[in-house]
């Protein structure tokens, strides 16, 4: 079984479907001969043909646009939109149309298509190349939102993603495109969508997170198990659309406390839907406030990067605070 980072993991899951479904077929800017920004399609163009991968204009309207068209005639669109942070201008037909036409055609149409974007920040790309849009996206039903937190996760849910009916917005964090290696079957295997899981098991506080956080999370709950001996069980989410309430359920009720870590804004990010569900649901199983570590309600900053970024001694401190409240 190869060691893969998660770029390379991506890739061999587009790789394999590609050989799997002859209707599959990827476009983007850059994406044929340069392999796109992060080299994530790199030799594709070579192996299947200018015919499945599309070298398209610099317009994001026109990608999504594009592969709503082919999802309504029976294609199956992998869409990558170079950075987040650019793909406002196809958020129209994003959310108005390729979201909607289960719906409004009563179920007769899908638009079966996965739009593959790398978002985040920790690598110094300043504030149109490190946002975290996801809550945008997670209040718009009829659309799914995953995100992987590691190679071997990132293979599973990218092809879990281009066998669903219905769009799936699949982030990938780019500070973890080349942070380490993992081991990453070759061959089909899938990870359903709508299914956290539990990175680390512990009994004092119930630690949330996703993507690059998670290891934010996972760092911190070393550090509060060996200088406060607080045992943090971390969920990696995967999904937030859907979102598994049942795996939420059962670790909130066993440690009875609760925070989760997004670097997003913290004003209406997605950890104040995860603190609200927490408070609606099981309110009575807490012994201490739910609490959020998150980004800063300011556009990102280059110059403090770091500061901005939830750390784990920040994580750590919230830890410290919900368990000794």
């Amino acid at each position: 079984m190869p060691e893969l980072t998660l770029v390379e993991s991506v890739r061999l899951a587009l790789d394999e479907e590609l050989q799997r479904n002859s209707k599959l077929i990827i476009l983007g800017e850059d994406i044929g001969p340069n392999g796109g920004v992060f080299r994530a399609t790199q030799g594709l163009l070579e192996k299947y043909g200018s015919k499945r991968i599309l070298d398209t204009p610099l317009s994001e309207n026109g990608i999504i646009g594009f592969a709503i068209g082919m999802a309504l005639m029976g294609l199956m669109p992998v869409a990558e939109i170079q950075f987040v942070d650019f793909i406002y201008p196809g958020f129209d037909q994003l959310i108005s149309e390729a979201a909607k036409f289960r719906y409004r055609s009563g179920g007769m149409f899908t638009s079966p298509m996965v739009i593959r974007s790398p978002y985040g920040g920790g690598v110094r790309g300043a504030h149109y190349h490190s946002q975290s849009p996801e809550a945008y996206f997670t209040h718009t039903p009829g659309l799914k939102v995953v995100i992987p937190s590691s190679p071997y996760q990132a293979k599973g849910l990218l092809t879990t993603a281009m066998r669903e009916q219905d769009p799936v917005l699949f982030l990938e964090p780019k500070r973890l495109y080349r942070a380490f290696k993992e081991e990453v079957p070759v061959g089909d295997y899938t990870i359903p969508l709508g299914k956290a899981r539990v990175a680390r098991e512990g009994n004092d506080v119930s630690v949330l997170a996703y993507g690059a956080m998670l290891h934010v999370a996972l760092e911190a709950a070393e550090l509060a198990s060996k200088e406060h001996q607080i045992e943090c069980e971390v969920i990696d989410l995967r999904t937030l659309v859907p979102l598994d309430l049942e795996t939420i359920e059962k670790t909130v009720k066993k440690t009875g406390r609760m925070i989760s870590v997004t670097e997003a804004p913290k004003t209406s990010g997605f950890s104040a839907e995860l603190s609200a569900l927490v408070a609606e649901r099981w309110i009575e199983y807490m012994e201490g406030p739910i609490m959020r570590v998150t980004g800063y309600d300011t556009p990102f900053p280059l110059a403090l990067e770091q500061e901005y970024l939830p750390t784990a001694k920040r994580t750590v401190d919230t830890i410290v605070k919900v368990y000794n409240f």
